[in-house]
């Protein structure tokens, strides 16, 4: 499988062999930075003016674009799983004790300092798909706990 943001964490890092994502789950700033390329999702919005910086204002501005990945259905879960990393990157970056955890099915997943998990790639997907949940929606819930 062709994983476009692995292969670009891959060249930065020289090539390590195993630099997947299984191999990166024990350092959590390696997982931080794998999850947060967001290659497809950045490109396309940088194509309608939009700069990603990683914070909670930037889920609003994702939430007012007009949803024209909808009209490419290869694309569309594509895009709606890097809105989820994105999301999930924002949270993480932004709410305190929020980190990423890997499931044993290698499903990434936020958890809160509460200990309540967010499976934020299914609420980009939901998102991509129907614009609801709206990604600032998510992030508002998180920060509160």
């Amino acid at each position: 499988m062709n994983i476009p943001f692995l292969g670009n964490w891959r060249k930065r890092h020289d090539g390590e062999r195993g630099a997947g994502l299984a191999a990166v789950a024990a350092d959590p700033d390696g997982v931080a930075e794998l999850l947060a390329e967001c290659e497809l999702l950045r490109v396309r919005v940088g194509q309608r003016g939009l700069e990603l910086d990683d914070s909670p204002a930037s889920l609003a501005a994702l939430d007012q674009l007009p949803p024209r990945w909808r009209d490419d259905p290869e694309e569309l879960p594509w895009l709606g799983n890097d809105a989820g990393l994105y999301l999930g990157t924002v949270v993480v970056r932004n709410v305190p004790g929020a980190v990423w955890s890997i499931r044993p099915s290698g499903q990434p997943v936020v958890r809160l300092a509460s200990g309540r998990e967010i499976d934020v790639v299914e609420a980009g997907l939901d998102w991509a798909m129907t614009g609801s949940p709206e990604l600032s929606q998510v992030y508002s819930e998180s920060a509160e706990g």
